[in-house]
């Protein structure tokens, strides 16, 4: 690795303080001594990865800087990381937009045969505009969401243009290869096609192409056509020494711009209905070596062991059904990182938006396009394929993405959208390879296993790993064992693990309390006949915790208002407090229906159960209509409603449906929704039982794994998820909206028109 120079005057950058680009050795040094660098983020190194970006002030180091505090950021949720990130990747957008200003008439810059000059700082900046959003929409300040949105819009139509020279060049490489009129035809077709589904396409080397001057200056003169609107590119003639020329923005004036239908691929194009022949070369990657570029073949194997031994045999070529070779772009490190770089940001933009709640619909009119889940997931699965930064965030993406799915119901037993458990084994086998120092990858180790329902072994596995140095990713695997504990109904490994998070980030102490108090209601219950003084020490923790509970809400905020499980636990104490008062009793017997078993619901603990686990759940609800419970005739519709939805979820999970489905319409359904309005009571109720019904019905259909022959029950299904998605605000309605997207997207694919 060639050592970095002070090559920009000095290890202190000046933003706006150069005009020119670099040479292409020098811009071959810096890209991969900065993605050298931060790839120490993902052996947890993250001093590591400071201290050698520290070394350089080239667009891409500010770039892994900005990754860095990125990662802090999403990881830990606090306010001060989210600033600092936000200013380091401002730093790296700005110095990215310099750049690009200027490569186009630097002489000695890296010509590439497929993008024109800049592409490289054009997707550095849509990189750090992407992440920049994200903080932003994470930041407190609702301007500032509002802002990350237009970013999001720059980023896809940088982007966008990237594609527009792979196509380009996949063009002319097709026609100049084949010679023909009929192949010219069969590659303009394909060309025209490449939003389609990809195909393998691989085929003769690039050398011939890149010996070829004309290659790169042709593209260069091509984009030029298309002026500023693809990379930033000056007008020619103006002085290449001139600082104050006007880099002109992505077109802003397209109005609703359409979403292409289908993937467009990175690494290649869509081939359906043409005759185009090419050498085709299929390039497996196993767990013991790996094609992706820059990798060597023989890169030795690790001692870590699969996360799923029954997938042990299975190639990384499974996981990356879509796409083709690499290789087919070439191997330099400059279009590797332009490859890579507008996979994993344009997948993840375009997975984003589809994710977007109903709730917040009018804030993607700022965006203009829609998202697209499918392509968007076909893109990180491609930029998996490459051995840097890229290919492990986007690995992240995939894996965060199917651990989200996982709280929703509506989505199909196996086939297109449902969770692809052997793909997601294998990546995650790889990942562990390439870095099997990774906390991440070990966390998600143990996310497999609570997937999977062997919640006691991903709670072991969670234990047994050792401390990461990263602050934000300790808390996060705390947190994630604090859930685990939580649905093995585990109440004082429960608080303990929750307390242990208010000590590591300080995002929702609120809840945190909240669900250590709950944890001692139940421990109260379980002892109050048998063990009374084990019942009073346990009433009298849960008290204090309850008491901790208010003073520590609207610390944080999201997009400017109160965070939503911090509006929930409020009003819950508000309306014990008021029982308690009305009733003349401690605040203890005054909590209603199982407080721990709505966090678990919330939190889609009982898809992660056994029937062992779910039996427990219904003896806890079982309580509250119990003799050891002298206020249940007390209770008003709303706390009954509460019991029987969460019964109701729990023998869904059970399989059995019939008995949930009459839960629902005998205790909740059958009632006037407007009866369980009022203050402090639990509204959440009424709406939920609508999404159950939906989940129901769903299940029904899937039962046999072919909802597509149950019609019936799939227009029944649409019916209450139209029926809850048009109902008024209510408790963290945001959790069942993003489900009830889900939802609707799977009734699609069915034929089903929501």
């Amino acid at each position: 690795m060639l050592k970095v120079g002070g090559w920009l005057g000095g290890s202190k950058l000046k933003v706006h303080g150069s005009n020119r680009s670099l040479n292409a050795l020098d811009e071959l040094t810096q890209i991969e001594d900065a993605m050298a660098a931060v790839s120490y983020i993902m052996e947890d190194d993250v001093d590591g990865a400071e201290e050698h970006l520290s070394k350089g002030s080239s667009p891409f180091h500010l770039l892994g800087r900005g990754v860095v505090t990125f990662m802090r950021a999403t990881l830990g949720f606090e306010q001060e990381v989210m600033r600092e990130a936000a200013e380091t990747l401002s730093a790296a957008e700005n110095a990215a937009y310099e750049h690009q200003r200027h490569a186009g008439r630097t002489p000695h810059s890296y010509q590439s045969p497929i993008y024109p000059p800049g592409t490289e700082y054009g997707v550095c900046q849509a990189q750090a505009q992407l992440m920049s959003a994200i903080v932003g929409v994470l930041n407190e300040s609702l301007t500032e969401a509002i802002k990350s949105f237009y970013k999001l819009r720059k980023a896809f139509l940088t982007l966008e243009a990237v594609m527009d020279a792979e196509k380009r060049f996949l063009r002319e490489r097709s026609t100049s290869s084949l010679g023909t009129t009929s192949s010219e035809t069969s590659a303009a077709k394909a060309t025209s096609m490449s939003m389609g589904r990809t195909s393998t396409v691989a085929g003769a080397t690039l050398a011939a192409e890149k010996s070829k001057a004309g290659s790169s200056a042709s593209l260069g003169k091509e984009a030029g056509a298309e002026g500023e609107k693809i990379v930033g590119k000056e007008k020619a003639g103006e002085d290449e020494d001139d600082s104050d020329d006007d880099f002109v923005d992505a077109d802003e004036e397209k109005q609703d711009l359409p979403t292409p239908e289908g993937y467009m691929g990175q690494l290649g194009i869509s081939m359906n209905n043409a005759t185009v022949e090419m050498n085709t070369v299929e390039r497996d990657l196993d767990l013991k070596s790996s094609s992706a570029p820059g990798l060597p073949s023989d890169a030795p194997k690790s001692s870590v062991p699969t996360p799923i031994e029954e997938f042990e045999e299975l190639t990384m070529s499974d996981t990356i059904r879509e796409g083709e070779d690499a290789s087919i772009f070439g191997d330099h490190p400059v279009d590797v990182f332009i490859i890579s770089g507008s996979n994993f940001c344009f997948g993840i933009l375009l997975l984003l938006i589809s994710l977007v709640p109903p709730a917040f619909a009018t804030l993607l009119k700022i965006v203009g396009f829609k998202g697209d889940r499918e392509r968007g997931l076909a893109m990180l699965w491609q930029a998996t394929k490459f051995h840097n930064i890229h290919g492990a965030m986007a690995g992240l993406v995939l894996f965060g993405f199917y651990n989200g799915l996982s709280f929703c119901d509506i989505i199909p037993q196996r086939g297109e959208g449902s969770y692809p458990k052997e793909r997601c084994a294998v990546l995650l086998a790889e990942m562990r390879r390439r870095h099997p120092g990774s906390h991440l990858f070990l966390l998600e180790e143990s996310r497999v296993l609570s997937h999977e329902k062997e919640l006691e072994q991903a709670v072991d596995s969670m234990t047994s790993s050792s401390t990461s140095p990263l602050k934000q990713l300790e808390a996060l695997r705390w947190f994630e064992r604090s859930l685990a504990t939580m649905f093995l109904h585990r109440y004082e490994d429960t608080s303990t693990a929750f307390l242990k998070c208010v000590t590591l980030n300080n995002w929702s102490h609120a809840m945190y309390y909240y669900v250590c108090g709950a944890a001692h209601v139940e421990i109260y219950r379980r002892n109050k006949s048998i063990d009374p003084k084990k019942a009073e020490e346990a009433k009298s923790t849960a008290a204090d915790f309850f008491k901790k509970v208010v003073p520590n809400t609207g610390r944080k905020k999201f997009m400017a208002k109160q965070l939503p499980f911090d509006v929930f636990v409020t009003r819950k104490i508000q309306k014990w407090e008021q029982r308690a008062n009305d009733w003349s009793c401690d605040i203890v017997d005054a909590v209603g229906v199982s407080p721990i078993e709505e966090m678990i619901f919330f939190w889609a603990g009982y898809k992660r159960m056994k029937n062992s686990h779910l039996q427990i759940s219904l003896d806890n609800l079982a309580w509250s209509e119990s003799k050891e419970n002298p206020y249940w005739e007390k209770e008003g519709l709303d706390e009954k409603g509460v019991l029987a939805l969460l019964r109701a979820a729990v023998l869904r999970c059970m399989d059995e449906t019939d008995k949930a489905k009459g839960v629902l319409r005998t205790e909740i359904l059958a009632h006037d929704k407007n009866l369980f309005k009022g203050p402090l009571k639990d509204s959440w109720t009424a709406p939920c039982a609508r999404y159950e019904m939906a989940a129901n019905v769903w299940r029904e259909a899937d039962r046999e794994g072919r909802p597509e022959n149950e019609k019936e029950k799939l227009e029944e299904c649409k019916t209450w998820l139209e029926e809850v998605s048009r109902w008024e605000s209510y408790d963290l309605d945001a959790r069942t909206g993003m489900k009830i997207t889900t939802g609707k997207a799977t009734l699609r694919r069915y034929g089903i028109e929501c």
